[in-house]
């Protein structure tokens, strides 16, 4: 029967649903499981859906033993804790299998008997917080993206992998900063990022300045990371403990889904048929009507980030945004369209793009395209060529949306199904058909009534085959059939589609009943201790039951979130492994040796500025990290202040409320 692996032995394809649409999708196309957001509370404030869709999907999936975790990652308030623990159990009872939580005040409620994952956002970097996490009852965690194989290898050591399952990022837009420790949004905007809400401040040009005042770089976006792709890793990954393959996009659309779904499909069916010892997580197969390509999807461009260690090129410095696919070069530019020559085929509607002379990226869309000759184009663009600045011969230009690829992937661009055989047989009152799926479930169905001889027996039994075949509207696949009559016999099409249906209706209901949800792993007891007794506002408590939730596990000093207000001054508003030195070959460790420059170049800040902003960057090189330094601004706070809100404090406000009341903004 399906499942009779161990947890450890089973690997994962998590794909992200903006929608249940998506997420069907997803499903179709290979994913194991997928993670959706509910009507509030999850990390990405514009990707909320309504219950009863979380239900749509969860129905879908269950079909094929895929499951649905539903994010409830933010950190809350006082005033919002019911409303989450309501949510929870709403999703839950709605068929959700597991919740994704950053808050540790979830955990001093009454939750539903739902499985629980730890969130990115939970900033999980050390095998002690990783064993801690586990031991509270989290069954699978998020490790920070940031880690090495090495680092991964020591988490695994840390964990009971029957108790605790390791989830790892390879694939999407990348944080700069450490997961739940960026705090420059609310800071500049008071929109918070461990709300749900952030403004992506690091996808902005700055100019960077040194100690005096010179310029480094100059309006670069130093702070945007390339795109994540784990694409050559995966078989390492598995090696170092990695079981759940998280594929990041909340926001993206579908045809992205699709893609990027079906190509870590693909990988990790060509994995699994070298390691006998593992297992897919979930049942069934996905046949795509498209090959699958990563780079034809929205990215900034690739990197593995540090899973080999720090790399030089990290960051999509130059554009934040997609540039495309190079489709060939400008060799000739007239009033109102110009000519390029290259290998891919354009077509009307499609998104070009190029890079101006100050390398900045300019895009515009192809009103009317025409071949010209094999391998030339003549391009009309929508909005004639004034805006095109820069545009001259020899340019390239790449293509960032393609109609045609757009075309493909918003038909019917995968079927997911289940192996059966089909074994056909007389029956005393008349026929009697048996299936039995891949997963070892067996249904079967009779057909009571009599039969007359066939006339044709060849032909009778090419139509029996085919009509037992014809499983195309169900999860059903045959792989085999078998007739086993004495003599053929004449079938009405009619009474072997009923047949057909009938078996097939109860291999579902088996395998519905047969289904079961994730078990809730329980904590250990007595309560384990935090790897530390004393926490900053970098531990994101921002009410008094994760306030509590600490001081059970032994914490003595628990300060308040960022988001509540105790630290006026400069603090480190973002902590992140990308270091800008490094990038720029700035670095002492890179300078070390080189003749007429080792001890002249210090890790001495830096600052960026984008107009009235101004950021400080601190270099902690022992472990290896940047600071990205400031202040909140007083509009934020003041903004705060004209809506009373109940969060945690760790010190009293101005009015003089005790600690151990709700703190008010």
């Amino acid at each position: 029967m399906l499942h009779s692996e161990s947890p450890a032995a089973r690997l994962e394809l998590l794909s992200p649903a903006r929608t249940a649409d998506i997420g069907i999708e997803a499903v179709n196309h290979g994913a194991d499981a997928v993670y959706i957001g509910g009507p509030a509370f999850g990390a990405r404030a514009g990707a909320g859906n309504p219950l009863g869709e979380i239900e749509r999907l969860a129905r879908h999936a269950h079909r094929f033993d895929a499951r649905v975790f539903v994010t409830l990652n933010t950190i809350l308030r006082d005033d919002e804790l019911e409303e989450a623990r309501r949510a929870a159990w709403a999703a839950y009872e709605l068929g959700a299998d597991a919740l994704i939580v950053q808050d540790m005040g979830l955990l001093e409620v009454d939750l539903p008997p739902i499985q629980l994952h730890a969130s990115t956002q939970t900033d999980i970097r050390t095998p002690e917080k990783a064993r801690f996490l586990q031991d509270v009852g989290f069954s699978q965690i998020v490790l920070a993206r940031e880690l090495t194989l090495k680092q991964i290898q020591a988490v695994r050591a840390a964990l009971d992998p029957a108790r605790c399952a390791i989830e790892f990022f390879i694939h999407g837009a990348l944080c700069v900063a450490y997961s739940g420790q960026c705090y420059i949004s609310h800071a500049h905007t008071g929109r918070s990022a461990n709300r749900g809400d952030c403004s992506q401040a690091c996808r902005l040009p700055y100019n960077v300045l040194d100690g005096q005042g010179r310029v480094v770089a100059h309006q670069s976006h130093v702070l945007s990371m390339k795109d994540n792709d784990q694409s050559a890793n995966l078989a390492t990954l598995i090696d170092a403990g990695v079981r759940s393959f998280k594929i990041e996009g909340r926001y993206k659309d579908m045809g992205y889904v699709k893609n990027l779904t079906a190509h870590y499909r693909r990988l990790l069916d060509r994995l699994l048929e070298q390691r006998p010892e593992l297992a897919r997580a979930s049942s069934g197969h996905s046949v795509h009507h498209f090959t699958p390509d990563p780079q034809r999807s929205y990215n900034r461009g690739a990197t593995d980030y540090f899973v080999n260690g720090r790399q030089a090129d990290i960051g999509a410095f130059d554009a934040p945004t997609w540039a495309g696919l190079p489709v060939g070069h400008v060799t000739c530019v007239s009033r109102d369209a110009f000519e390029l020559e290259g290998d891919a085929a354009l077509a009307n509607g499609d998104g070009l793009t190029y890079f101006d002379l100050q390398r900045e990226l300019i895009g515009f869309r192809a009103n009317k395209v025409e071949r010209v000759a094999d391998g030339r184009w003549r391009v009309w663009p929508a909005d004639g060529m004034a805006r095109l600045k820069d545009l001259r011969a020899g340019m390239e230009i790449s293509r960032n949306t393609d109609t045609a690829w757009d075309r493909l992937l918003a038909g019917r661009s995968a079927e997911r199904r289940i192996d059966v055989a089909m074994h056909l047989a007389e029956h005393p009152d008349g026929l009697q058909l048996a299936l039995t799926d891949a997963d070892g479930y067996r249904a079967e169905a009779v057909l009571a009534r009599a039969f007359e001889p066939a006339r044709d027996p060849q032909r009778a039994a090419e139509a029996l085959r085919a009509g037992l075949d014809r499983l195309g509207n169900t999860i059903f696949a045959a792989t085999r059939i078998d007739i086993d009559l004495p003599r053929p016999w004449f079938v009405p099409a009619g009474a072997l589609n009923a047949l057909r249906r009938e078996a097939v209706e109860r291999l579902e209901a088996a395998r519905a009943a047969a289904f079961r949800p994730l078990p809730r792993a329980q904590p250990v007891s007595p309560p384990p201790q935090y790897p530390e007794d004393g926490l900053s506002y970098l531990a994101n408590v921002f009410n008094h039951k994760a306030r509590d939730f600490y001081a059970r596990h032994g914490v003595r000093v628990i300060e308040a979130a960022y988001e509540s207000h105790e630290e006026a001054g400069e603090v480190s508003l973002m902590i992140t492994r990308h270091c800008v030195r490094y990038s720029l070959s700035l670095c002492p460790k890179q300078t070390a040796g080189v003749i007429g420059v080792a001890g002249t170049i210090r890790a001495e800040p830096l600052v960026l500025v984008n107009g009235s902003e101004r950021l400080t960057l601190r270099f902690d090189c022992k472990p290896c990290e940047m600071h990205v330094v400031g202040r909140i601004k007083k509009s934020v706070l003041r903004q705060a202040a004209a809506t009373p809100l109940q969060f945690y404090r760790a010190r009293p406000p101005v009015s003089g409320a005790t600690t151990t009341e709700p703190g008010h903004s």
